[in-house]
């Protein structure tokens, strides 16, 4: 049998690389430690763990992994999620003992984890960035609002410690009152953040650039265009569509080396409309959440980091497929019944990522378990509470262009 890969979460980002390592015939166990998971559900999950939460408590997630390292002695230890990034990278020293940890040493995933850092590195380096100022006090924080100008962003410097918090990536504010209560609100729960300029353009102009690197060096990268977003501006991605876009090419290799990265790095930029340049928004020194994107446009990046750590094989640059779309059909419906007018979006509009060739974040119809699970899950909570045609679409899904 092939070296397992083991799986650190079971969310959508996990999802993509269970599906980019499994359809090649690597044996895939997944560790996961959220009640809302859903990749556990999938055929090409071997079996599962259910371990401490990282956020909780690391030392305890770490040693839940640890316990299963005499039986996955060699393994690759692929984090798909911040928090399990940030303890894999922590420990990597113990961990790689029995694992070949997929990740960088700490002090690079620190610079990427924590948005004060990669402000600091761009401003460092020389990198196209927006404008971001750290304070370290309300007052500190009202002086900085007024050099950066309203409105702005407050943004977390570990955006899973927010999320968790909030329920939310970031938070624009439109005055000085509104930046006392969110600044406030980030303190009461202990949570550092910075001010950030916003960057003018739609979210057509934000862009992914994933690649995968050693020491710096760019090996395989990938591009696509961010077209809508949950919610619209300063979510996550839930429309993408692949594209090579040569403007940012350049920033992107700039930015790995100025890391020095190894494996695997995901960097969103947007288009500033007054200088036509792609700034860098944020690094994710792991899988994204779109990474399926990749491996159905024939750059699999999951099974390019497995043979590479495991097989020793160095990959060379690889031609995308464009014009391919990924959708969170889930998520998109969501956010477009509630604001189809306020995004202009037409019907047609809406619906040409579901009628060119495509592939969903979770909707597969050779791998159901996951939609199951996520539906099952959403409805428990309320959210699709009533929707006969979510629910009959898990077991009965339509005709479609998909992509595999």
């Amino acid at each position: 049998m092939d070296t397992p890969a083991l799986v650190l979460s079971g969310q959508v980002n996990a999802l993509g690389v269970i599906r980019g390592l499994g359809e090649e015939r690597v044996p895939v166990y997944l560790f996961r430690y959220s009640d809302s998971d859903m990749a556990q559900a999938s055929r090409h999950v071997l079996q599962s763990f259910r371990t401490r939460d990282p956020m909780a408590d690391e030392q305890a997630f770490v040693g839940d992994l640890l316990e299963r390292g005499p039986r996955f002695r060699g393994a690759l230890l692929v984090p798909t999620s911040d928090e399990a990034l940030a303890a894999a990278s922590r420990f990597k020293a113990r961990l790689d003992e029995h694992f070949v940890v997929g990740c960088p040493e700490w002090d690079i995933a620190k610079a990427c984890l924590d948005k004060a850092l990669t402000a600091r590195l761009a401003e460092d380096k020389g990198l196209p960035a927006p404008r971001s100022l750290v304070p370290h006090a309300l007052d500190e924080a009202v002086d900085a609002s007024g050099s950066l100008g309203f409105p702005l962003l407050v943004k977390p410097a570990q955006s899973h410690l927010y999320y968790r918090a909030f329920g939310r990536k970031l938070t624009q504010v439109r005055d000085r009152e509104e930046l006392e209560q969110r600044y406030a609100e980030a303190q009461a729960a202990g949570v550092e953040v910075l001010l950030q300029e916003i960057i003018p353009g739609s979210d057509h102009d934000v862009v992914n650039y994933n690649s995968y690197c050693r020491n710096g060096e760019v090996l395989v990268e990938f591009t696509a265009r961010q077209l809508r977003k949950a919610p619209p501006r300063f979510g996550s991605p839930r429309v993408l569509v692949s594209e090579w876009i040569p403007e940012a090419i350049t920033p992107g290799r700039d930015a790995m080396a100025a890391l020095g990265f190894s494996g695997f790095a995901n960097i969103e930029m947007k288009r500033d409309a007054r200088d036509g340049r792609y700034k860098l928004i944020e690094i994710n020194a792991r899988h994204n959440m779109s990474s399926l994107l990749a491996v159905r446009c024939g750059v699999n990046f999951p099974m390019i980091e497995y043979r590479h750590r495991i097989r020793g094989v160095v990959p060379g640059p690889l031609r995308q497929r464009d014009g391919i779309y990924w959708c969170n059909s889930l998520q998109d419906l969501a956010y477009s019944l509630r604001g189809f007018r306020d995004e202009g979006l037409s019907l047609s509009a809406y619906l040409v990522p579901y009628l060119r060739p495509h592939c969903d974040a979770i909707l597969d119809h050779h791998d159901l378990g996951p939609f199951r699970a996520r539906v099952s899950n959403l409805v428990g909570r309320g959210f699709l509470a009533g929707s006969r045609a979510v629910k009959a679409a898990a077991t009965r899904p339509g005709r479609s262009r998909r992509v595999r």
